[in-house]
């Protein structure tokens, strides 16, 4: 009598708190309620329905349904409790995560009963559901459309029996659909595994793989290889959440493992470019932040196959530029702790490359230190420290470099039959400047900049060149190689709000002794430095005119102070011709004759190591 008054409706407050009971949260119906409880497969029907958060979620709704229709499956000999059935049309749908993982879409509370699924679903069927997702752990938000239910028999080329989901809408902001393709929900069973393949695709990226639940409906244990591809590798964020670096056109493979609050992505190999990556990456969060541990390898990795330049996104205003303008997002730093072994055979920086660079970094609070950071360059050796203090959005940068034995002579040199200067060099950057790149913090620095060659040698109508000698200029044009010696070089620079200030700017050789001035600004990369040549032997035909460096870091020019030396010296001739023939030999002859430089007391204002004076 009781089941046959419920299955006629009475009692309807009493059956709504029941199953609110058993769900434990909040269940109203506006509309018509069915029962039909007399049967091993007992089901209801209701219209209008508003099912509240759970109380480990803030207070609201989870979905409200036009029509819900529920089947289901009593616990009998062995057999779990299921749904048979579940049917929506009109839903709406609020599903929410917070950061420590709590989310209105569990089946009980995670403090709880962490691990647990959702019940088997054997059959269902939303046509067409709104579905609005903010899911602060997976950094995902979605907002659209999504439609899910059997597909009566079909299968995919694989053989796979087909649960279709589909949906499209606007997924991190930027327009987004994707597709799930699952076994039939008829027969799944928590003794096997529960086979998926899925695709997605948003802003010039797809993502596509295949997997499996270990369980049916448990998200918290997956196994899946995956592929993706496009025009840059950042945009893999509207589609994952995680936060990377522009790139031009990439490829990304690997695999995932998630058990519970930890997830392993292994094989993973990532090709933009010339530049390569592969590794390991393990994510842990259990905690309040989350735990990330990487052991990563290149063959090649090149910068300027990384930043917005690589993906065509560069502002025009830094085109052409050096530096990478590749940027580290703060706030992705602050959301967690890591830890990285990096290690790669050749790192290219424009010209420069560097072989056998190893780095260790970590990140805590916020606080990004990498050190120890090490390569080779020109058979010398480069150590490095730097930290990054992003818990400000303005991050600020301490970095301390330091160059020994790089040999010059192994300097690209255009196919010379020798280099245009030889010597062991050493030098060291220190300082510190605020921003998300190493071209904005570069922009900004305040430091000292400082290099040294004790002794070495150069081509000699280079050396001769800086006091405009047209010897020099004969032996350019000669395309003569003779060497001299060079005593010492040394450049020391302070840096302050991103320009680079000569404090000493002096190689001594033994003819001339070259000196100079001037600065570099790091912001454009321009160059605007005087040198002088002083010969320490008379000279006849010497023009005397500084030259003027000019152009960028990226392409430099020389060009003479005061005109062209070819102008000037036509002047003089002619001047000569006026006057007599001694005038004009008179007036190429030096008037006075250079000492040597104090090489000892420049190397050791200059020392790298030591601040600027």
């Amino acid at each position: 009598m009781l089941a046959e008054a419920l299955d006629a409706g009475h009692f309807r407050g009493s059956v709504i708190g029941f199953f609110a009971a058993r769900a434990g949260r909040r269940i109203e119906v506006a509309g018509s309620l069915r029962t039909h409880i007399l049967s091993f497969n007992p089901s209801i029907t209701a219209e209008r329905v508003d099912i509240g958060n759970p109380p480990w979620m803030p207070p609201g709704s989870t979905a409200k349904i036009g029509r819900l229709e529920l089947v289901f499956d009593l616990p009998w000999k062995g057999r779990p409790f299921g749904i048979a059935r579940l049917a929506m049309t009109e839903a709406t749908l609020d599903l929410r995560r917070d950061a420590r993982g709590r989310a209105n879409w569990q089946w009980r509370d995670p403090a709880k009963a962490a691990g647990e699924g959702l019940p088997l679903i054997h059959s269902l069927s939303m046509r067409r559901a709104r579905v609005r997702l903010a899911d602060e752990r997976r950094h995902l938000q979605f907002d659209g459309v999504i439609s899910a239910g059997d597909t009566g028999g079909a299968a995919d080329a694989g053989g796979l029996t087909l649960l279709r989901i589909e949906g499209s809408g606007r997924l991190n902001g930027r327009p987004a659909t994707f597709a799930i393709n699952g076994q039939a929900l008829a027969t799944a069973s928590h003794d096997r595994p529960y086979r998926f393949t899925f695709a997605e695709q948003s802003s010039g990226s797809h993502l596509s793989g295949r997997g499996f639940l270990s369980r049916p409906f448990n998200f918290n244990l997956i196994d899946a290889n995956f592929d993706a591809a496009g025009e840059d590798l950042k945009d893999l964020y509207f589609l994952t959440g995680v936060t990377l670096l522009n790139t031009g056109s990439y490829r990304l493979a690997g695999s995932v493992t998630r058990r519970g609050t930890e997830s392993t992505f292994s094989n993973l190999h990532v090709k933009t470019g010339q530049s390569d990556l592969q590794g390991t990456v393990a994510v842990d969060s259990s905690g309040a932040r989350s735990q990330l541990k990487a052991d990563l390898q290149s063959a090649l990795l090149r910068t300027s196959d990384l930043g917005a330049r690589a993906a065509g996104r560069e502002d025009a205003s830094k085109a052409g530029m050096l530096l990478s303008d590749a940027e580290l997002r703060p706030s992705a730093v602050r959301r967690g702790d890591a830890s990285i072994d990096f290690h790669a055979r050749r790192v290219e920086m424009g010209r420069i490359g560097l072989t056998d660079v190893a780095a260790r970094v970590s990140i805590v609070n916020g606080v990004v230190v990498a050190a120890p950071l090490t390569g080779d360059l020109l058979r010398g050796r480069v150590n490095a420290r730097v930290k990054i203090d992003a818990r400000t959005d303005l991050p600020r940068a301490d970095f301390d470099v330091k160059f020994a034995d790089l040999q010059l002579g192994l300097l690209a040199r255009n196919g010379a039959a020798s280099p245009p200067i030889e010597g062991l060099l050493r030098a060291r950057l220190s300082g510190s400047g605020r921003g998300s790149s190493i071209h904005q913090v570069a922009a900004s620095a305040d430091g000292t900049v400082s290099a040294v060659l004790p002794h070495g040698t150069i081509r000699a109508s280079l050396a001769e060149l800086a006091g405009l000698d047209l010897r020099g200029l004969g032996l350019m044009a000669a395309k003569n190689t003779q060497a001299t010696t060079v005593r010492c070089a040394v450049a020391a620079f302070r840096a302050h709000a991103g320009t680079l200030t000569a404090q000493t700017l002096v190689m001594d050789t033994d003819p001339v002794l070259i000196d100079g001035e001037g600065t570099i600004n790091m912001d454009t990369e321009g160059l605007d430095l005087l040198l002088r040549g002083h010969p320490k032997r008379v000279r006849l035909l010497r023009v005397r005119s500084p030259l003027r460096v000019r152009g960028t870091l990226l392409h430099p020019s020389i060009v003479p102070q005061a005109g062209s030396a070819v102008a000037q010296t036509a002047e003089a001739v002619a001047l000569g011709v006026i006057l007599t023939p001694l005038a004009a030999v008179l007036a190429f002859v030096d008037p006075g004759l250079t000492k040597n430089a104090d090489c000892a007391e420049l190397i050791a204002d200059a020392k790298p190591g030591a601040p600027v004076k």
